[in-house]
């Protein structure tokens, strides 16, 4: 019986380390559950966060490998998605980044970190499977 539990516990183990988790902030349910569906469907594991504040204490915590950032960035509190970003890079300077908005995409070129991607909502999943990929897929390394 000890067997078999260590053995489920290290094939649990093994799963969530091979999915890339994509911590993912959005304070709209309907928008986190499209989003976390998209994601689970393109292979990776997202880690819902409601807020900026919540998303930094997971972040600067270290206690999940975060492989990239998916930020709204109009979020309740007072810290927005630039920040947090802006955040996320001072930890790891090449942390793969994508943004969601509807009403501030337009200052993506002036507040968005570099080598970022903005989705203008509305996005079609696939196209957050993509820009997710491409980040990773450009040798961008794991945040340790």
């Amino acid at each position: 019986m000890f067997f078999g539990a260590a053995t489920a516990q290290r094939h649990r183990e093994f799963a969530v380390e091979e999915l890339p988790v994509i911590l993912v902030i959005e304070d709209d349910e309907g928008i986190q559950s499209v989003v976390e569906d998209a994601l689970t469907e393109g292979g990776f594991a997202p880690a819902i966060a409601a807020s900026g504040e919540e998303a930094l204490t997971l972040l600067k915590g270290r206690l999940i490998n975060y492989r990239a950032l998916v930020t709204d960035i109009g979020l309740p509190g007072k810290i927005d998605g630039w920040e947090v970003a802006e955040q996320a890079r001072q930890i790891d300077p090449k942390f793969p980044i994508v943004y969601m908005s509807g009403a501030h995409a337009e200052d993506w070129a002036s507040k968005g970190v570099p080598n970022s991607i903005m989705l203008t909502k509305p996005f079609a999943p696939a196209q957050l499977v993509t820009a997710v990929s491409q980040l990773l897929n450009a040798g961008t390394p794991p945040t340790s």
